[in-house]
């Protein structure tokens, strides 16, 4: 995507989508391997539909998975009848995990603002997967959700998080990574983990507080919560 980097200058930023659903929907019928998928910090949404895995798997033809996590078993973890996750390095998948299936759709979920070189890993997909779509979503440094926390004192970071991003700067990765084809879709707030974890008035007002942030989205789509980078590598 050619950008000019000046500080005024209009980006073509589209209206958020639902994360879940948007990356689901890319994998129907599809052979997928998901990087980082076991999501062990939320493991509250793994018997529902917000589980990321869990949706690929419903659609999916195949999904291999991969999490650095040492609660995966060493046989892996069978996660569905089609779908199954094995402890492994999600920047350099272990070959007889990348060479297990053809893949048609690389999947890395919240997974880059975790490990110490984003680049890297854009580089490496590049080399292993060449001709496949890749799908990364990650969190918005900028989102309105965060300034709202921000004026009250708090921040919403994961003790894992090494990096926030923007949409310049995902930008910026495809254009040092050589990927030639890309979009940058902003994705919606969700206050998942919040909402499962709490009851009656407590849920009412955090599904409220969401809702009113999903509105300001819309309306200002550089704020969203997060973006997700499709790539034809």
């Amino acid at each position: 995507m050619y950008l000019k980097y000046e500080t005024l200058e209009k980006l073509p930023v589209q209206r958020p989508v639902d994360r879940l659903d948007f990356i689901a929907d890319q994998c129907v019928g599809k052979v997928v391997l998901d990087i980082g998928c076991f999501d062990e910090t939320a493991l509250v949404k793994r018997e529902t539909r917000h589980w990321l895995h869990g949706r690929l798997a419903a659609k999916a033809k195949v999904v291999v998975g991969v999490d650095n996590s040492t609660k995966i078993p060493r046989e892996g973890l069978q996660t569905a009848a089609n779908a199954a996750i094995y402890c492994g390095d999600g920047v350099h998948v272990d070959e007889s995990l990348a060479g297990r299936n053809d893949y048609d759709v690389i999947v890395a979920g919240e997974f880059i603002e975790h490990i110490e070189n984003p680049l890297e890993f854009f580089r490496e997909m590049k080399t292993r997967f060449p001709g496949r779509e890749l799908l990364i979503s990650t969190p918005n440094g900028v989102s309105f959700a965060n300034t709202l926390l921000g004026l009250i004192g708090r921040e919403v970071q994961h003790h894992d998080h090494l990096h926030n991003f923007t949409f310049k700067i995902l930008n910026t990765l495809c254009l040092r990574a050589g990927f030639t084809r890309w979009e940058i879709i902003p994705y919606r707030f969700y206050a998942t983990e919040m909402i499962l974890n709490s009851t009656g008035a407590k849920r009412a007002f955090v599904s409220l507080v969401e809702s009113s942030i999903k509105l300001v989205e819309r309306m200002f789509p550089l704020l969203s919560f997060g973006y997700i980078l499709r790539v034809s590598i």
